[in-house]
């Protein structure tokens, strides 16, 4: 198993707009096998920072879904609607995997 960390820089301007763009990603990852364990958005601290986790089996399910998003319809409009409303500034990936007791 294998979480991947997305850390985001967005504009504190929109972040009505990152969450629309968010929650149309929760079902996508799912439809590729992965588990979504939800989106994070700024509350208290930082108003530029969100953050996004979510589990694949491994590193190679999550490559698929990487390579199968660029050319999912629905991947697409996501991918589209976020450079549209130009609310993300950067974004970094970490992976990590569980230590269970």
């Amino acid at each position: 198993m294998i979480t991947c960390y997305v850390r985001y820089v967005i504009d504190p301007k929109k972040v009505k707009e990152f969450e629309e763009y968010a929650k149309m990603w929760i079902p996508l990852v799912q439809k590729f096998g992965g588990q979504h364990n939800g989106y994070y958005l700024p509350s208290e601290g930082a108003n530029n920072i969100a953050l996004a986790l979510f589990t694949f089996e491994n590193l190679s399910a999550y490559e698929d879904y990487r390579v199968k998003s660029l050319d999912d319809a629905d991947c697409m409009k996501a991918f589209d609607f976020a450079n549209e409303v130009d609310c993300i500034v950067s974004y970094e990936r970490s992976f990590f995997r569980p230590i269970l007791g």
